[in-house]
């Protein structure tokens, strides 16, 4: 809870008083693309029951794309220096808030690594989940809000495929994704977010760094399909409602898609521990990597209706 503060201390503290009413939450939504879509969407089921207009302390430096989904969102937000950044770290602008929300520490928090990401902000602003209808858990909200600007050059009803993730442990091996590249071209056009082998210059479309949010929607938003290890993109195939096929490495799909109606999830048999989120050495990476290998491409593409 916030804590009152004398007038006198509110400059030295940088404590707002309109802000006496309202909640703080520090860390929201953390660094990464997929986990600000799920906090914000989250936060779009739970405004009902908070306070008006949440304030929403991140850390600096954060990319232009995912400014910019907050932004869209209608957020407001503020720098938490990074001081600041970790849990117990006195942060004095948050005693002028009614209540703070901890969330500088969930990445590492054992619960968001084995739960539906959904689930866990919920929870962590005082709602329960099992009470938030399906439909609110998704992230259509992001579509209402963003006009999608379709890649230059590339006409829509292309196979998206995303090899890249946030973390080493959710890689798409490169092999995987050539091979993949040259299976998918052979049933119609191609476009990726990876490397694309000289042999398939001349057949899939490679894809450059989007440089605003509305290109990163574009290019989900005019495929027909995404085939997806990075869940950023899973998460943004669900906004626009476009079929998408999620590989996941080492989460158990249902942590992160269960409420995606167009999402099919495969997870791989990796020898390691179910919500591991950083590898504990070069030996995990060889586990996802190796686990890849164990499903027959043809099998894993037919999952979305490819192959």
């Amino acid at each position: 809870m916030g804590s009152e503060a004398h007038p006198a201390d509110a400059a030295r503290l940088d404590i707002q008083p309109a802000d006496a009413g309202r909640w703080a939450i520090l860390n929201g939504f953390g660094r990464t693309l997929g986990d600000s879509l799920i906090g914000l969407t989250a936060l779009a089921a739970a405004r009902a029951h908070l306070p008006p207009d949440p304030v929403l302390f991140r850390l600096p430096g954060l990319a232009p794309v995912q400014q910019a989904l907050y932004h869209t969102a209608g957020a407001a937000v503020r720098d938490l220096p990074w001081e600041a950044a970790l849990p117990g770290r006195p942060f004095a602008p948050s005693a002028g808030f009614a209540r703070v929300i901890e969330l500088r520490d969930f990445a590492y928090d054992a619960a968001f690594a084995r739960t539906s990401m959904v689930d866990f902000f919920l929870a962590r602003l005082g709602l329960d989940p099992a009470a938030v209808p399906p439909a609110a858990k998704r992230n259509t909200w992001l579509a209402e809000r963003l006009r999608p600007a379709p890649p230059r050059g590339l006409a829509p009803g292309y196979t998206l495929v995303c090899p890249n993730a946030a973390g080493a442990l959710r890689q798409m091996p490169a092999e995987i994704h050539d091979a993949m590249l040259t299976r998918l071209a052979d049933e119609g056009p191609v476009a990726t977010q990876g490397e694309v082998p000289a042999a398939l210059a001349h057949r899939v479309h490679a894809l450059g760094p989007a440089a605003t949010l509305a290109e990163l929607c574009g290019q989900v938003a005019a495929a027909r399909r995404v085939v997806s290890t990075d869940t950023a993109m899973v998460h943004l195939a669900d906004a626009f409602s476009v079929p998408c096929l999620a590989v996941f490495p080492t989460h158990d799909p249902a942590w992160r898609v269960r409420d995606y109606p167009h999402c099919v999830p495969v997870a791989l048999a990796a020898d390691l521990p179910r919500g591991l989120e950083f590898p504990r050495g070069p030996a995990d990476l060889a586990a996802a990597r190796a686990a890849w290998f164990a499903i027959p491409l043809p099998a894993l593409l037919r999952s979305t209706g490819a192959g």
